[in-house]
């Protein structure tokens, strides 16, 4: 378990899916719930179960105000070894929306399991999202990243994502729309859910929207973005090392 204080005052943790307490599941099922509708106790557990890495958020009271749990694995895909994040359930309370916390920390800790756990052949987000606040965070702090409105995915990467999210997700997976839809989707609830009209003139917003026309319904599109410190943007970079950015290659 490894904890930081943050700027922000919101603290991050990372911590073994086995050494998360039962108050510590309670606390992230109670959050999910409040923000999605149709997530039982059970479900949830059976998804975390999946997991072996959790990133908590708590405020300077002790609260849990987010979360993201991960599944971190090493696979082969054409005779070579990948290294793969698989993110699961992912929540901010809309309290905690102003820091960036999640992401930097998200980062921070990958980069962590990266050196210590994980460190053969490139390392890939294997990320399906229903939301497009979380679409859009690719943007954002990556430079490359698929699908996205203003290229066309490469074949090799293409047929990465595919081999990835058929792996981990089956039949669930349709190649053809790029979509994954299980049998009981998360819904998020009404406050959160739906695009506001003034958001689709964001290209990638408007993009995620045309792309996943079942957002609403708890479809999700599946992406890939390769977690390299030189894929990150100039906001990335400044959010991971502070200051100034790096020169970019």
């Amino acid at each position: 378990m490894t904890e930081v204080a943050t700027p922000t005052s919101i603290a991050a943790t990372l911590v073994a899916r086995a050494d998360l307490s039962r108050a510590d599941r309670a606390a992230m099922h109670g959050l999910l719930d409040r923000h999605f509708a149709g997530v039982t106790r059970e479900q949830f557990d059976r998804d975390l179960a999946e997991k072996n890495w959790a990133l908590l958020l708590h405020d300077p009271d002790g609260a849990l105000v987010g979360f993201s749990t991960m599944l971190v694995y090493e696979t082969r895909v054409d005779d070579a070894p990948v290294s793969v994040v698989c993110s699961g359930d992912t929540i901010v309370d809309p309290s905690a929306w102003g820091a960036p916390t999640l992401p930097r920390e998200w980062i921070a800790a990958v980069n962590r399991l990266r050196a210590s756990a994980y460190p053969n052949g490139p390392l890939y987000w294997l990320l399906i999202t229903s939301g497009f606040r979380t679409y859009r965070l690719l943007s954002t702090f990556w430079r490359t990243f698929y699908p996205r409105f203003d290229a066309p995915t490469p074949a090799d990467q293409q047929r990465l994502l595919d081999v990835l999210a058929a792996e981990r997700f089956g039949g669930a997976y349709d190649a053809a729309s790029g979509i994954v839809r299980f049998a009981r989707p998360q819904v998020l609830r009404p406050h959160l859910a739906g695009i506001p009209p003034q958001r689709l003139d964001d290209p990638h917003v408007a993009f995620f929207a045309q792309r996943n026309p079942g957002h609403a319904r708890g479809d999700e599109l599946a992406c890939l973005c390769e977690l390299a410190e030189s894929n990150l943007t100039r906001a990335g970079q400044r959010m991971v090392f502070g200051g100034e950015a790096r020169p970019t290659p």
